[in-house]
């Protein structure tokens, strides 16, 4: 017995144990010293939500109902201001219970509600119609009126505000303008004038009928009103035949709209009487009307509702006499750090001076600044450096700023095309890659403008650095082979070095009419509002393109030639200055916690460890596990994962088997670096597995699916994806990827017309774009009927068959058994058994191999002449749908293969017996 070496292990097994107890204590004593500052700060309190459904005309005087459905909290009984909460396109209320319940315990009565069409509400989308929507909200606050826990400036009076972003902001203002009960709202991220804001026209005097057709964004608001939401199977919220109401084709939108929309689409611009419909959802038409405390909160990353809507909507209702504050915060529709939707403290606070302090003599700044402007690079509380207007001179400067620069752009007139149907299209912004357009201020933007179809217009280097706070203006003269020229302008930032950046990947849409005259048209333009640092040493570039992937182009190919009329006029404002923020009261514990933190790491010996370095030995090996385990917090005897290995060879497709809980995602999840293992290591072809590690470039991965847009192709959705990589074009073999998963015609109709199947093969080749070593697809079949699975498996062997390497993970036997060579099975965390098919399952010497019940029979004969042909097939006989083969030396794996090859679609294959009996037994006999 080895006495000695037992007593070493024990000796420090105690000596771990007491540096682990002493520092525990010493961050329990930090703990308990923040708990009881928490405990004293943040005494819980209990919300109560009360729901219900109200019934509401469905147009006013109508006998007809609609059905709303409502959420009310509150924290007590007593008297308190109210505040609706309304919600986003294509959400319910269910969305706005968090903050529902924030603004309640801020000491507000709360109202939340699904609008017509959406949640759990009858009745149509009517696009925040007057006679819908709007009506919905008076009735709204009627109910509130008659609550007991609402304060009333006096009987029948209500004291109430409404917030909500996009969708819920443009009801907030159209309810403030009908209904005066109404004290004070904060719109955020929403439209002002929505004709403008789906057609919009950056052509100062222009018409709203020549604006420029915002197709994607306007299609994706559509199909979503249309098809319901495509989320609903994980999100809860009925399907869209649960609420469709409308004819065939219209979905949930009213019919009028469903027409408006269909024939704006088709035509590619709008017409006057889509201009006047849409004008009667926009606040901009009762302007006058709005005359409340208003906190205006607009994202200068969103290209759907810019900050020119919450412009206008500022400066109108300021000028009816009401208080307004402005906020351009760093996100909104296309923002990757989308805070919107949330309800901060410059809410509650507008709220509380508004409507919790109505009639008491406060400070003017009590609401905070007049106009603020956020800006990465700086610390506060939200994690932003807040640059605000002096108290001193604090206005609204509006997009025109409060000083103008003027730069002289250099550039002769230059010729460009429109190609014939607007294709291939320059790219800007695209609706829903907003962390690209954040990340495009770093210098990694998604921009393309074509060779051809742009002309471009610089500047000389700066000579000092230029602060663009608002909306820039420039004059041009353009000429045309047709009577419109359309044309989208952007001013991009280029650096010393030339690389160019799209602030907010923003661009202006521009339709000039009359451009066929001899002498062209010499316009004025607005271009879009940012607030953009243009540093000393770099260009300012005027770029003015006649494509643009989210605009509707003209069909007609077109040459136009363009020219500079005037120098660009730059608006600043030199009153901003930088807010000195306040840390929150609780940071002073924070030095606390690092000194506990550091105690526990330095007690407990727990390192950092170093990147191990690569092992030449396993070079050429795909993947090795060794000693894998992982153990979730609040899991202590449980374990995700528990000394797990295996080695996978290059060629094989190696299934990852066991029921649902076996610890198969986590084990995916470590492999491709999401997680940390507690202990074991794994390494892909030599290489250690950390967040972030250069070798997992080689990898590519499937998991629960990809999100596409739906308005694009399959082809345009992949070159996007690969192009937000950063890596080369001619590095993403998109061929090669596309021959594999074999989409054809497919690849280019919209993503919005594919089956479930057709959206997993395109989500695979998007995984397998840049044709990488390591192929990992979890539950790559699951919501797939038989057809559908039969097509996935051939896309898996014709990928390995290039001598790559593919881990699939499975709950089913019978489905690994058919795409698989080789097999890990694990149950509870810990490996069964690995080894090739044959060897776990059994060969059987008679496999049984189903075809599709409409496979014709004269066919299916050929197949089983072609079958027999194969070496290692000793007979083959028609059964069924199926055929029935002995094998002589393939393994089922083989059989299957090469009836692929052979164009047999196999639906099914496998011994004659249960598999998935066979299966339970082997995870039963383990346990």
């Amino acid at each position: 017995m080895d006495l000695p070496g037992r007593w070493r292990r024990s000796r420090t097994r105690s000596m771990l144990t007491r540096r682990r107890l002493l520092a525990s204590t010493l961050a329990l004593l930090v703990l308990v010293g923040l708990g009881a500052v928490n405990a004293i700060a943040n005494t819980p309190v209990t919300v109560r939500q009360q729901d219900q459904f109200l019934a509401m005309p469905q147009a006013p005087g109508s006998a007809e109902q609609v059905s709303i459905d409502t959420s009310f909290f509150t924290t007590g009984s007593s008297p308190r201001p109210a505040v609706l909460l309304a919600h986003g396109f294509g959400g319910s209320k269910t969305d706005e219970a968090d903050e529902a319940r924030k603004l309640a315990r801020s000491g507000y009565a709360v109202l939340t509600w699904s609008s017509r069409g959406f949640g759990h509400s009858t009745g149509q989308i009517g696009l925040d119609s007057p006679d819908g929507e709007v009506q919905d909200v008076k009735h709204l606050v009627d109910w509130l009126t008659a609550r007991p826990e609402v304060l009333k400036d006096k009987p029948g009076d209500p004291v109430v505000g409404i917030t909500g972003a996009s969708y819920g902001g443009a009801i907030s203002l159209l309810a403030a303008a009908a209904d005066p009960r109404i004290k004070a709202i904060a719109p955020r991220i929403t439209w002002w004038d929505l004709p403008q804001a789906l057609f919009p026209q950056n052509v100062q005097g222009s018409s709203p009928v020549d604006g420029v057709f915002k197709k994607l964004w306007a299609g994706i608001f559509f199909t979503d009103g249309s098809a319901g939401d495509l989320t609903a199977s994980t999100t809860g919220k009925p399907a869209p035949s649960e609420n469709t109401t409308g004819p065939v084709g219209c979905g949930r939108f009213t019919p009028e709209l469903c027409a408006m929309y269909n024939r704006v689409a088709t035509a590619g611009r709008p017409d006057a009487a889509a201009v006047a419909l849409l004008a009667k959802s926009s606040p901009s038409s009762y302007a006058s009307q709005i005359k409340v405390p208003t906190l205006v909160v607009q994202g200068q990353q969103d290209s759907l509702f810019p900050l020119d809507q919450g412009d206008a909507m500022a400066k109108a209702i300021a000028a009816n006499g009401a208080p307004v504050s402005v906020d351009w915060f760093d996100g909104g529709h296309d923002g990757g750090t989308e805070t919107s939707d949330r309800v901060d403290d410059r809410v509650i606070s507008w709220f509380d001076h508004y409507l919790k302090n109505r009639g008491l003599k406060h400070q003017s700044n009590d609401t905070g600044p007049t106009f603020r402007v956020t800006r990465t690079g700086g610390v506060d509380s939200t994690g932003f450096q807040v640059v605000l207007r002096g108290a001193d001179g604090s206005r609204y400067p509006g997009l025109d700023g409060t000083a103008d620069s003027s730069v002289q752009l250099t550039g002769r007139p230059q010729t460009i095309a429109n190609p014939p149907g607007g294709a291939p299209p320059a790219i800007s912004t695209v609706p829903g890659l907003g962390a690209l357009a954040q990340a495009a201020q770093l210098g990694v933007g998604i921009s393309i403008d074509f060779p051809g179809q742009n002309a471009a217009f610089d500047s000389a280097p700066l000579s000092s650095g230029l602060q663009l706070t608002g909306s820039p203006t420039v004059s041009l003269t353009v000429h045309a082979d047709q009577p419109d020229a359309v044309l989208f302008g952007k001013l991009y930032d280029v650096g010393p070095d030339g690389k160019q950046t799209l602030p907010e990947q923003l661009a202006a849409p521009l339709r000039i009419t009359g451009a066929d005259a001899p002498d062209g048209k010499t316009v004025t333009v607005r271009l879009p509002a940012v607030d953009h640092d243009f540093p000393a040493g770099h260009r300012l570039r005027l770029v003015l393109a006649s494509t643009d992937l989210a605009y509707a182009s003209p069909n007609q190919p077109a040459t136009y030639q363009v020219g500079l009329a005037s120098p660009l006029t730059v608006p600043t404002d030199n009153a901003l200055t930088t807010e000195a923020t306040a840390l929150p009261a609780r940071t002073w514990i924070l030095p606390l916690l690092a000194l506990a933190a550091a105690a526990v790491l330095l007690l407990t010996g727990r390192r950092r460890r170093a990147m191990p370095p690569p092992d030449p030995a396993l070079a050429e090996v795909p993947l090795q596990i060794t000693g894998l385990s992982k153990r979730y917090k609040g899991a202590a005897d449980r374990y995700a994962v528990r000394e797990l290995g295996f080695t996978v060879q290059p060629g094989q497709v190696l299934g990852l088997l066991g029921p649902n809980g076996a610890g198969k995602t986590t084990t995916l999840r470590m492999l491709m670096g999401l997680i940390r293992p507690d202990e074991g290591e794994i390494r892909i072809f030599g290489h250690a597995v950390r967040p972030g590690a250069p070798v997992l470039s080689r990898v590519g991965a499937f998991v629960e699916g990809a999100g596409f847009l739906p308005h694009l192709s399959g082809r345009a959705n992949l070159e996007l994806y690969w192009q937000a990589t950063g890596r080369p074009a001619e590095d993403a073999q998109l061929a090669e990827a596309l021959e594999i998963a074999d989409l054809g015609e497919a690849l280019e109709r919209a993503v919005r017309t594919y089956s479930q199947g057709m959206r997993q093969r395109l989500a695979i080749a998007q995984a397998m774009l840049g044709l990488p070593d390591l192929l990992i697809l979890d539950e790559p079949t699951n919501g797939l009927d038989p057809p559908q699975i039969r097509e996935m498996r051939e896309v898996m062997i014709r990928y390995a068959a290039t001598g790559r390497t593919v881990i699939v993970s499975s709950h089913l036997l019978s489905e690994v058994e058919q795409s698989c060579t080789h097999l890990v099975v694990m149950d509870r965390g810990r490996l069964v058994s690995a080894g090739e098919v044959g060897e776990i399952v059994g060969g059987g010497e008679v496999l049984l191999v189903g075809t599709p019940a409409d496979y014709p029979p004269e066919e299916l004969v050929t197949a089983a002449d072609k079958a027999a042909a194969l070496p290692g097939v000793a007979s083959v006989e028609v059964a069924g749908h199926g055929l029935l083969v002995r094998l002589d030396g393939l393994t089922a794996h083989q059989l299957v293969a090469e009836l692929v090859r052979l164009d047999v679609p196999v639906e099914r294959a496998g011994p004659h017996r249960r598999l998935e009996d066979a299966f339970l037994s082997m995870i039963g006999g383990s346990a």
